[in-house]
């Protein structure tokens, strides 16, 4: 059963995604979210109880919301510019890693599979 954060009753008719979420100790869950909000997966991962710490508050500026793509890399546009710049100060960045704060949430993320790496 997806874990839902979000979840009141107004929400219910609401379209929804699914991402799946492994944490840094190796557990895994599938979290529902709802389509009416123009949010980061970063701002998902806290509100869904993830140690993101997001010093920087999702400006792509501390990288405490390093994140690997397990599956549907494809649907998410590339990384660039300041997120770029911090992905290559990572020493465990890989060519899957992204940060969090910098993906929107949308209709084309559903089935989306990630790591969380932290900083």
């Amino acid at each position: 059963m997806a874990y839902r954060p979000f979840e009141t009753y107004h929400l219910k008719t609401l379209p929804m995604i699914h991402i799946h979420v492994e944490d840094t100790d190796g557990s895994t869950q599938t979290i529902e979210i709802p389509l009416d909000n123009d949010i980061s997966l970063m701002e998902v991962l806290r509100t869904a109880g993830y140690d993101i710490w997001a010093t920087c508050g999702g400006m792509a500026l501390c990288a405490t919301c390093h994140i690997e793509i397990l599956a549907g890399k494809e649907r998410i546009p590339a990384p660039f510019g300041l997120e770029l710049d911090m992905l290559d100060t990572l020493p465990d960045a890989e060519e899957n890693s992204r940060l969090s704060c910098q993906i929107r949430i949308d209709e084309k993320l559903d089935g989306l599979a990630i790591r969380i790496k932290g900083a």
